[in-house]
């Protein structure tokens, strides 16, 4: 199936040409049959000639009702313009025109009716010059006459090779289905419908409501008036849910696959028709099938950052089209370059925020996103419409690489800063690292500490003694100097003083692994631990306190901490008597 939106004037023929292609009755009103005018969408379809299926989109030519021709228009990848031969080219065929340019449509068909009531030359010549300016380009002309069926079997034929050089849809996309209709069958309760422009629905499929993340169930599908188990893009689709009151959804909501669009109320753009300068302070943003109030920026020549009246579901690179429904002009295109831009807040930020966007094409780009943002959550890019193929540097953060680099030479050189300000702590707290260099999670942190520092609980540090504070080092020199040949005879509390090793020194050696303690003022040498294990297991075993006491020659107050601390790491064991033995 393909589809696509009529377009054109009021009464230029555009459902008489859909009703003698279809067979259909495009016009779902009773008051639009009476009045003989389209005032919402229709919908139609039939068979081609090659036995494939175009779905058409009808909408309405009166300028009133241009919001609702909008909204048909927008989710269609393709469109077939229609121009009366007795009448030519119309102030609404330039609107829809202007529409259709803005939004990006670059495949369509020209449809020159009422062949039966004049020469359709004229009208031909002028439409297709007025077409070949704009992104649909140069397009294939069929004069027809929707009254007697001349010219319908050419037009059928033309339809069969528009269809043939439409891109391939991608079905593996995340479904954001617009909704143009909403309502309620008995038995069935809320259906909804529109153009599925990319993915795949299923029956049982959950989605969520755009605005709200409220989830929704597909308990079924209809397309071109049958119940299927699945849908793929394009096609136009109802969707039946299971649960949803009638009144939670309507015309300019859509239908998203869970977690992967982003809701934003403000997005940059670069605009393709009249200069920023030019464009008043609140326009409508017309995309999919809403139409939001808008407020305008101007930022450079050609950007401007729009503030949604309500948010929605968004992508870089999206086309939608800003109109002054005042004057009932149609201002131009844009395409979105941001959906989650930064805050202006400083003098200045607006023209430096220009300067960035001028370098932005709306193409999805991972490396530039990076370059921008520095750090970001993989699945906000996803959000965003930007795929990710690079690896996280910590959990799903991505980080630019010459961004991520510096952060990891400054959080060297904040750890060096904080060492010499606080040269007794074991080094600087994770998260006060994370709030200097201004990281948003302190996974991140933990992610750029490389050797020769280490993580050590939660602070960032030296991993070796030889970071000890150069008094601190002399002082453990001193020991080793003078209990090197004593090794498990420990310094009484007035000769740790003497020596510069006050609790807080103490403390720094113990962590760097300089000295080992074994209760309050009672420390040794690091390498005490395996020397006692070898000079107790000389010993007859079991043995006594006393019996190790006297072979490490040492005091009870160096004894009794050293045996419970090699009974704690296991390699001695207490016995029921108080007796120890050797663990082999």
């Amino acid at each position: 199936m393909f589809v696509v939106a009529t377009a054109g004037h009021v009464d230029h023929g555009k459902s008489t040409l859909v009703r003698a292609l279809t067979g259909m009755e495009p016009d779902r009103w009773a008051e639009e049959r009476r009045r003989g005018m389209t005032i919402d969408l229709g919908f139609a379809w039939t068979t081609l000639p090659s036995g494939g299926t175009v779905a058409f989109v009808d909408v309405p030519g009166h300028e009133r009702f241009v919001p609702n021709m909008l909204a048909g228009v927008g989710p269609v990848p393709a469109a077939l313009i229609v121009v009366a031969a007795d009448e030519g080219w119309k102030p609404q065929s330039a609107e829809h025109l202007a529409a259709l340019d803005a939004l990006g449509v670059a495949y369509g068909l020209l449809a020159v009716t009422r062949a039966d009531l004049a020469d359709p030359g004229p009208a031909t010549a002028h439409a297709r010059a007025e077409i070949a300016a704009t992104s649909l380009g140069a397009v294939p002309a069929v004069a027809v006459s929707g009254l007697t069926g001349a010219g319908l079997p050419e037009l059928r034929a033309a339809l069969d090779r528009l269809a043939a050089h439409l891109p391939e849809p991608v079905v593996d996309d995340p479904v954001r289905l617009w909704v143009d209709r909403s309502f309620t069958v008995r038995g069935s309760g809320t259906v909804v419908t529109g153009t599925l422009g990319a993915g795949r629905l299923r029956v049982g499929d959950e989605l969520e409501l755009a605005g709200t993340d409220e989830p929704v169930k597909v308990r079924g599908l209809h397309s071109l008036g049958e119940a299927r188990p699945e849908a793929a893009a394009v096609a136009r689709v109802a969707v039946n849910l299971r649960g949803t009151p009638r009144d939670r959804l309507g015309r300019g909501d859509a239908l998203l696959t869970p977690g992967r669009f982003h809701h934003t109320d403000v997005v940059d753009v670069r605009l393709a028709g009249d200069p920023a300068a030019a464009l008043p302070a609140t326009l409508t943003l017309h995309v999919g099938s809403a139409a939001v109030p808008v407020r305008v920026r101007p930022l450079g020549p050609d950007t401007v950052r729009l503030r949604l009246a309500r948010p929605l579901p968004l992508l870089v690179g999206d086309r939608a089209l800003l109109r002054d429904p005042g004057r009932h002009h149609v201002s131009g295109g844009v395409r979105v370059l941001d959906v989650a831009p930064p805050p202006l807040a400083r003098r200045g930020a607006a023209a430096a925020r220009a300067q960035v966007l001028a370098e932005l094409d709306g193409r999805p780009d991972l490396a530039g996103e990076l370059r921008r943002r520095r750090l970001v959550r993989a699945g906000a890019l996803v959000r965003m419409g930007v795929p990710v193929h690079a690896e996280p540097v910590a959990g799903d953060w991505l980080a630019d690489p010459a961004h991520w680099r510096r952060l990891g030479e400054r959080l060297t050189e904040e750890v060096a800063r904080h060492a010499r300000e606080h040269p007794l702590e074991p080094g600087m707290p994770v998260d006060a690292l994370r709030q200097r260099l201004a990281l948003p999670d302190r996974a991140l942190v933990e992610a750029l500490v490389r050797p020769p520092l280490r993580i050590h609980a939660g602070r960032v540090g030296a991993a070796s003694a030889d970071a000890l504070p150069e008094p601190v080092a002399r002082a453990v020199q001193r020991v080793r100097a003078e209990y090197g040949d004593r090794p498990f005879r420990a310094p009484e509390a007035d000769r740790l003083v003497d020596l510069g090793l006050g609790p807080r020194e103490i403390g720094a050696a113990v962590r760097a692994g300089a000295l080992l303690r074994l209760a309050d003022n009672v420390v040794l040498l690091p390498d005490a631990l395996d020397d006692a294990v070898r000079v107790l297991a000389g010993l007859p075993q079991p043995f006594t306190l006393s019996a190790a006491r006297q072979a490490l020659d040492t005091t009870r107050r160096v004894a009794v901490p050293l045996l419970e601390l090699l009974d704690r790491r296991g390699a001695t064991r207490r016995l029921p008597d108080d007796a120890r033995i050797v663990v082999t």
